[in-house]
């Protein structure tokens, strides 16, 4: 779910995207928890490992690297020995508040959630479940799946560095999913419901993340697909987890939240820049790849802002003009941000552009969500 959602910070249930690097399963495993030494190297040598490591000196980051960078997962991160807190940034908990944020939008568009401590205590447990838990699986399994490509454009992350374990990391994904499963299924207890709808949205995002990042499938293959199915993850997956719980997943939300990914898929874009020579040297078709770094940025910020303008357009055919009004008042900022920052260049300013735009995207989605509300 955090799928659904590589990462907005992330919006990769989320995954339950749950989710989108965005960026909330039968499931088809990971992988299987009898892997031998032998088979992983055996794999390792069809990667051609030792010419990635050649690479590794060139790039790894000075030895004044945040520790903060370190602990939310992102780059600039200084090198730690502490495991705790190398399999925290594993879940890159960076990624965790769009998840979070999507659970919020869908409580409030069910127009049933009210501010007592039963509801604030189930909403808290599907925030952990999309964010920490199964958004944090999502970004662990791609980077295990992640772990040649890393090691050509950041050698020093955790696992091509050898920081931590293959079975360490394997051990995490499994703890991550089963948790953030087990959660889901507790929820649908808790909120009485007939038909366990949350397990499935857990189950199906959990689904969604494994072929994204893993063969044969490995939806990041494809600029396209990919970068939906992890829009899908953070913004689609955990309102509708959220929605679920507290009211009726209708229809119209599906297809609204759907629409919405599409915002989701240019945000996607955002973190592909970063990656141009890993993606190429390893056959990715990434959209920067594919189509070159000038023109991506242009696809980037054309899917973000028609988008939000399409679903402002939406509110204003039915009937609710000040939401449309506020919603538009929300893009003009991220407008001017991506002619400041990342229309300059996308990937010295993907940080800047992605802190100082991001925020008023997410705002963007509360309104929709209370629109629909009412």
């Amino acid at each position: 779910m955090a799928s659904v959602l590589n990462t907005v910070p992330s919006l990769r249930l989320s995954n339950l995207n749950t989710t989108p690097r965005l960026r909330a399963h039968p499931i088809s495993m990971p992988f299987s928890v009898s892997f031998t030494r032998r088979r992983l190297t055996i794999r390792a040598a069809e990667t051609d490992a030792d010419k990635v490591k050649s690479t590794a000196p060139d790039k790894a980051p000075s030895g004044n690297g945040s520790s903060f960078n370190q602990l939310l997962g992102i780059k600039g991160a200084a090198q730690e020995t502490n495991k705790w807190k190398i399999r925290l940034q594993l879940t890159k908990p960076v990624t965790w508040p769009p998840l979070v944020w999507g659970v919020v939008c869908g409580a409030a568009a069910s127009g049933n959630f009210h501010w007592t401590p039963e509801d604030v205590a189930k909403s808290i447990v599907c925030m952990m479940m999309s964010g920490p838990f199964l958004t944090g699986y999502t970004q662990t399994i791609n980077d295990w799946y992640d772990r040649e490509i890393d090691a050509i454009n950041e050698p020093y992350r955790p696992i091509p560095s050898g920081a931590i374990s293959e079975s360490e990391v394997i051990t995490q994904i499994w703890v991550l999913l089963l948790g953030g499963i087990g959660l889901a299924g507790l929820l649908d207890v808790w909120a009485g419901h007939d038909f366990p709808i949350v397990f499935y949205l857990a189950l199906g995002g959990s689904l969604l993340s494994y072929i994204y990042s893993a063969p044969p499938l490995k939806l990041k293959q494809n600029g396209w697909i990919g970068n939906f199915a992890l829009g899908a993850s953070y913004i689609s997956l955990p309102w509708w987890a959220g929605q679920a719980l507290f009211g009726t997943l209708t229809p119209d939300i599906i297809i609204l939240t759907l629409l919405y990914s599409i915002a989701g898929l240019g945000i996607a874009i955002v973190n592909d820049f970063k990656s141009i020579e890993g993606d190429r040297a390893l056959g990715l078709q990434s959209l920067p790849v594919a189509f070159g770094a000038e023109t991506a940025k242009w696809i980037c910020v054309g899917a973000i802002d028609i988008t939000q303008l399409s679903v402002a357009g939406y509110l204003l055919g039915a009937g609710k003009p000040l939401y449309a009004l506020g919603l538009l008042a929300l893009i003009i900022p991220q407008v001017f941000f991506q002619f400041k920052y990342f229309l300059k260049d996308p990937v010295k300013y993907d940080v800047k552009y992605q802190a100082s735009a991001q925020p008023f995207l997410v705002l963007g989605l509360l309104v929709t969500a209370l629109a629909t509300s009412h």
